[in-house]
């Protein structure tokens, strides 16, 4: 079975127990319109996720690199390694490029948190 992105791109392959529902553990991806620019995301285990690389590339690409660790340091904010098949399905949705190997998470309520305490910092667009 196929689930539909909420954006653009098409269908994400997910896997699906008999009775058509997604398994607990499984995930979704979709879009989300953060300050301006659309991000996909994975719905993991009922939480938004968000590819680091493209949180630094998109919303904060203004920003340096080093300013936004320290700043997700002071935070606590916590970055978690995606998995091969969330990877791919991250790809599927030009979330991240295709000859990436390796992607990092993020969660909604973390770059929320990371996007108010940025703010200052940037340009308004």
């Amino acid at each position: 079975m196929f689930l539909t992105c909420e954006g653009t791109f098409g269908i994400v392959p997910t896997t699906m127990d008999y009775n058509g529902e997604a398994r607990p553990g499984e995930f979704h991806a979709g879009y989300q319109e953060i300050e301006g620019i659309n991000l996909g995301y994975l719905q993991i285990n009922g939480t938004q996720m968000f590819a680091l690389a493209q949180v630094l590339s998109d919303l904060f690409k203004d920003i340096p690199r080093t300013t936004i660790s320290k700043k997700m340091e002071i935070l606590k904010i916590k970055s978690r390694r995606c998995d091969l098949q969330e990877l791919r399905t991250l790809k599927a949705i030009n979330s991240v490029p295709t000859r990436a190997v390796k992607c990092s998470l993020i969660s909604k309520a973390d770059l929320e948190a990371l996007c108010t305490s940025c703010k200052s910092l940037s340009p308004r667009r």
